[in-house]
């Protein structure tokens, strides 16, 4: 499933294509939507917001559409009405004089006014977002240790969507491994200095993901050996997916283990487990 920096990206580049024009034509699958097309044809969207990995499109009428890909939701830009050969269905689409924002297989799609849209039964019970600017080190430092979240080991935390929105399977590991906080931990294992640490992995990583193309490993480790020849898959990341290979900071095996059925990796040096 993509996370927080990846469903920011395709906003963007959402943005790009259909924003600021008119619309030709918007289509929903779903019945009760349809109703919906005709008030959004003609008009204009405005911007796209991200909510950890839910994308909110809004027009210049007071409407948006809230989506969700879930699992399998994927989203297209084409030129104008130019389809894909794909079996997967379409459910929303937003068509311009000159590009089409196709999103396909997703289940998760209403429209709502832009007043309503805090209170969705998602957004409302989100956490910070960790791609939110005004997000800061401090609050993350604080809500941390809040009574709901201190006694959480951080392998099930940091995949609940009410602690920090936007961390999926990826940012899990890599945040934990910058913090130096082994994952079956919990806060208030740690001490204040490694919960600090946390705070600011918990932007940076994320932050940086989106700023360069999901690489979270460090940039300077990540460039010199991509220009080694080495696939991409090696060097984006300090830990995840790279089991049995050597720790970019001390040499030591990456381990891989599961929790609820979801993989994480860690460095058992870098990341002690008492």
């Amino acid at each position: 499933m993509p996370e927080g920096p990846e469903i920011r990206k395709a906003a963007d580049k959402l943005e790009k294509a259909i924003a600021h024009q008119p619309t030709a034509e918007v289509f929903f699958a779903f019945k009760h939507l349809q109703p919906y097309a005709a008030k959004l044809t003609g008009r204009t969207v405005t911007h796209l917001a991200t909510y950890g990995k839910a994308l909110v499109t809004h027009f210049d009428n007071d409407f948006c559409v809230y989506s969700h890909n879930q699992l399998y939701g994927k989203w297209m830009v084409r030129q104008a009405y130019n389809f894909p050969n794909t079996n997967r269905q379409l459910r929303f689409a937003i068509h311009t004089d000159r590009k089409s924002a196709l999103l396909y297989s997703a289940s998760d799609i209403e429209v709502l006014t832009a007043d309503a849209v805090p209170h969705h039964p998602f957004i409302q019970k989100l956490g910070p977002d960790i791609l939110d600017p005004q997000v800061t080190r401090e609050q993350i430092f604080e809500w941390v240790q809040e009574k709901a979240f201190y006694r959480r080991r951080f392998t099930t935390l940091l995949l609940d969507q009410g602690f920090l929105c936007g961390v999926g399977n990826y940012l899990r590991s890599e945040i934990l491994f910058v913090s130096g906080i082994h994952p079956t931990r919990r806060p208030t294992d740690c001490d204040r200095e490694r919960l600090a640490r946390f705070a600011d992995a918990a932007l940076a990583i994320p932050q940086q993901s989106y700023h360069h193309n999901g690489i979270t490993n460090d940039l300077d480790i990540a460039q010199d050996l991509k220009q080694r020849g080495w696939p991409r898959r090696q060097y984006r990341h300090w830990v995840f997916g790279r089991d049995g290979q050597g720790c970019y900071a001390c040499g030591t095996p990456i381990v891989k283990e599961r929790s609820g059925g979801r993989r994480y990796y860690y460095c058992p040096t870098c990341q002690p487990a008492d």
